[in-house]
């Protein structure tokens, strides 16, 4: 496990946290490299090493995201990097879900699909992150994110980001006005330079305002069978987050490094989760779970996908799923699916 690799689980052992896909993470590190900062400076700031960030669907915890952002623009020289961030790095660079925007037939089919799918980019425990409002001809999408003073980096970025976006639409301008809660900052002329249109700050909303025309617009920049591929595997990130969730997926999470050392106990869980094994169990029961059946069912789960994959023998399947004899992996195989592990990897 390299250093800090365990900030990488949303939520931590202790419930879920806003997180962050490692993709835009690592695009953010590139682009400030790029400008001047040290690589292993900012490393040292988010508390990953570079192999932490290699599989850009990973999740980072979002308090991490925020140090290593303002890590970024202290050591780039640059208060205004967020928007300089948005405005050069797509996010088909850095997550699924800029590809699948890209695949879609139109505008309003593609900021619906964001908008589903907005969680494996950043999570903010927020369900759908932005809200669409047609009215007099303009068009409005307003970020509801929870506390955006907060860190209102993440509204720089992704504004610029979607304005930069809208020009490939039209050679007429499309985007209107937007509209920012805080107060202007210091770099105020960088809004001017990055949006090219008014810029209204103390405003009631984070809100860009755009040409009602743009719905209807299309996209489809990639061929329309990928948006298909894409959808499923976004379905199935999706659920993963959502897995990682529950304290089913938490501890299942815990359980699978450990698998195969033969030491998946309570004990070692509930070491690592922060709470005694009697809460443990209250807590797995509420979900309709017990910890033994947790720890059966993904044995199970492995073994099929080890065995499937017809990559190791039998004897190592039972030893990867935390059995020490294969008799006893077979009986419990057996008991699954009503085969022996054999069969099932001569069917695969």
């Amino acid at each position: 496990m390299t250093r800090g690799s365990k900030d990488l689980i949303a939520g931590g052992n202790r419930g879920p946290r806003p997180s962050v896909a490692a993709g835009p993470v690592r695009g953010l590190i590139d682009f400030a490299v790029a400008k001047g900062a040290e690589r292993g400076a900012l490393l040292a700031a988010l508390g990953l090493a570079d192999a932490d960030l290699a599989d850009q669907d990973s999740r980072v915890a979002f308090a991490k995201y925020v140090a290593l952002m303002r890590a970024a623009k202290a050591l780039t020289c640059d208060p205004a990097l967020a928007l300089h961030f948005g405005e050069a790095v797509e996010m088909s660079e850095m997550s699924i879900v800029g590809l699948l925007g890209m695949s879609c037939e139109t505008v309003a089919e593609g900021l619906a699909q964001i908008n589903r799918y907005g969680q494996l980019i950043v999570d903010l425990g927020v369900a759908e992150r932005f809200r669409h409002v047609l009215a007099d001809d303009l068009f409005w999408v307003i970020d509801a994110r929870p506390e955006p003073e907060a860190f209102p980096e993440l509204t720089e970025s992704s504004f610029a980001r979607i304005a930069r976006g809208l020009r490939v639409f039209a050679e007429t301008p499309l985007l209107k006005a937007v509209h920012f809660t805080y107060p202007a900052p210091s770099y105020r002329v960088a809004y001017d330079d990055v949006f090219r249109v008014p810029v209204m700050f103390e405003s009631d909303r984070n809100a860009l305002v755009v040409d009602g025309s743009i719905i209807t617009r299309r996209v489809a920049l990639q061929p329309r069978y990928v948006f298909g591929i894409l959808s499923e595997r976004a379905d199935a990130l999706l659920k993963k987050l959502e897995s990682s969730k529950t304290l089913r997926g938490r501890v299942e999470a815990l359980l699978l490094p450990v698998l195969h050392t033969g030491e998946a106990g309570i004990d070692a869980i509930v070491a690592q989760i922060g709470m005694s094994r009697w809460t443990l169990s209250r807590k797995l029961k509420a979900e309709g779970a017990t910890f033994e059946q947790v720890l059966d069912e993904l044995r199970h789960r492995m073994a099929l996908d080890y065995l499937a994959a017809r990559k190791v023998s039998v004897n190592e399947t039972a030893y990867l799923c935390g059995y020490s004899e294969a008799a006893a992996f077979s009986r419990a195989f057996k008991r699954w699916t009503g085969r022996t592990p054999r069969e099932v990897r001569r069917g695969a």
